[in-house]
């Protein structure tokens, strides 16, 4: 499905240092980033270096999070990072590299509000030895990382109005853009070992790369629609592979709490990535978690479908409970405890005739069988319903939906809402508010927690579970009536006991922006719901 990215850093083992595709300069080089040869002195800068992700261009946590700074180092040694504008220090850190087996050292810049560019120095002296470091044309504002799957893995030249939303980046220059290699680890790494695009200012050529490569569509449009909202800088860093469950992004801690099995069968048809449990985890996230960040997108859940579904509705709150655990301890208490975590509910596809429809029960189950988030397992999170999305036509398969415009979009006013507590802002579709069984009528009446607008009668989405003699079976509601707030359902196809009722339980529910039920003046999409009902 995706081809691992070119290998695009110089990694120089027990030599003078690293270079990682980033800006790293000697005493008195007075250069950019350069291949180190063999005219440099072995004594100058032994060891010294930033994190690999640490580089030109890239955007750092703004106020009220101090961001992290980080790198290697000579044990002992003095390191002092200092931020300049223009020709002015404004701040001073200074520490002391950890006399560990990691030799790590960092610093916690004060908050800094939201512009630029700054440059970063960061200066490492020993007796006599001195070496300095410096990243150029660095932003402050919001960080956010994109991790999941092929979905969110398809760059711009694989969607809708490829070539316009490509050349649509004049704009946007302050919207600046990472991706992390496909790599696997069989420990928890404490850097990454590979990049393929380090932080870069858009271009045609970094957003649509190929498909499956470089930086993702869907977290470059969230971004872009952030930016418009809130006009100072976004940073962007994608740390996705394709074909993946979400037992490789987990932690051991994740998995032990959900009693994952160590080992089972996973179907090739749809986990086509890594298939040992927390290999990308290890390689393409832990290293990240020193990072100070706005928050968190994801989209995954399709690799799920066949292999251990049951266990999403625990595995995926588990997971942004240790990402949000890890991060924050990482950030030495910057990132949030409780950051942002926005994600996309599946959308739909053309599967073979299944009597156990795996799409609508990860569905499900990405909302902690809630239907909805925020919920009291999963708070503050923001939701994209996108079943409504589906894309026949699309030549990657009807799995990859090439709509990411709609989806950032939904995204985004989850994140006005959550996020930035933007008020009175619709930002997802009408959820059911109270459903009853009119037995006598022989009809059920649900009642939404805000205005619906019937798009056209469908009279096979809903279902009701029809029950005789604790055998039931699930069969049609046809849509009756509705009002402003209201819509009753027909059951007389059921001739027994009527036990629930859900909507768009199915893998293909409704096609392109078709679904019957809609926010009247918001174009969302009611979600998918399954309820047991009481009668009177």
């Amino acid at each position: 499905m995706e081809s691992r990215g070119r290998k695009r850093f110089i990694f120089l083992i027990n030599t003078i240092c690293v270079v990682r595709g980033r800006p790293v300069e000697l005493e008195g080089s007075g250069g950019r980033s350069q291949a180190l040869g063999p005219s440099l002195k072995a004594e100058e800068g032994v060891g010294f270096r930033f994190a690999s992700y640490i580089s030109d261009y890239m955007v750092l946590q703004k106020e009220p999070a101090g961001a992290v700074i980080w790198g290697f180092g000579i044990p002992g040694a003095t390191v002092r990072v200092i931020l300049y504008r223009g020709q002015e220090a404004i701040m001073e850190k200074v520490t002391q590299v950890k006399a560990q087996s990691s030799n790590t050292w960092m610093v916690v810049l004060d908050p800094v509000k939201p512009g630029g560019p700054f440059e970063v120095m960061a200066q490492q002296t020993l007796g006599r030895m001195n070496s300095t470091l410096r990243i150029h044309n660095v932003l402050f504002g919001d960080v956010w990382l994109c991790s999941g799957q092929s979905n969110l893995k398809m760059t711009v030249s694989q969607i809708f109005n490829a070539t316009k939303e490509m050349y649509n980046i004049a704009p946007y220059q302050s919207v600046r853009i990472m991706s992390v290699s496909l790599v696997e680890a069989e420990e928890e790494l404490e850097d990454l070992t590979e990049i393929d695009l380090p932080w870069s200012k858009p271009t045609p050529g970094n957003l649509g790369h190929g498909n499956f490569t470089y930086m993702s569509a869907l977290c470059w449009l969230y971004g872009r629609y952030l930016y418009d909202t809130l006009r100072y800088p976004v940073g962007l860093v994608s740390s996705v592979w394709g074909g993946t469950a979400i037992e490789a992004w987990s932690s051991e801690r994740v998995l032990k709490a959900c009693n994952v099995p160590d080992h089972g069968y996973i179907p090739e048809e749809s986990v086509t990535g890594p298939r040992e449990h927390s290999v990308v985890w290890n390689a393409m996230v832990h290293p990240l978690c020193n990072m100070t960040l706005k928050g968190v997108l994801w989209y995954q859940g399709e690799s799920n479908m066949d292999y251990n579904r049951n266990l999403y509705n625990c595995t995926f709150p588990a997971l942004i409970e240790d990402w949000r655990q890890t991060f924050h301890r990482g950030s030495q208490g910057q990132t949030e405890r409780f950051f942002p975590f926005g994600f996309v509910q599946l959308s739909s596809y053309l599967a073979p005739p299944s009597p156990d429809e795996g799409f609508p029960h990860i569905r499900w189950h990405q909302t902690a069988d809630f239907g909805y988030v925020p919920n009291v397992k999963m708070p503050n999170t923001f939701m994209a319903v996108t079943m409504d999305l589906g894309d026949r036509d699309s030549p990657f398969g009807s799995v990859h939906p090439r709509d990411k415009q709609t989806v950032a979009y939904r995204l985004h006013l989850g994140a006005r809402a959550v996020v930035y507590g933007e008020k009175n802002l619709i930002f997802q579709g009408p959820l059911p508010e109270k459903i009853e069984l009119l037995a006598r009528q022989e009809l059920i009446n649900i009642t939404y927690h805000q205005q619906i607008q019937l798009q056209r009668q469908d009279n096979k989405i809903f279902q009701i579970s029809c029950c005789s003699n604790h055998q039931c079976k699930w069969l049609p509601a046809p849509m009756s009536t509705f009002s402003t707030r209201t819509l009753t359902l027909n059951t007389k196809p059921c001739r027994d006991s009527v036990a629930a009722v859900r909507y768009a339980w199915d893998s293909w529910p409704c096609e392109y922006k078709q679904c019957p039920i809609y926010h009247p003046s918001s174009t969302l999409p009611a979600p998918p719901f399954v309820a047991f009902i009481n009668g009177r």
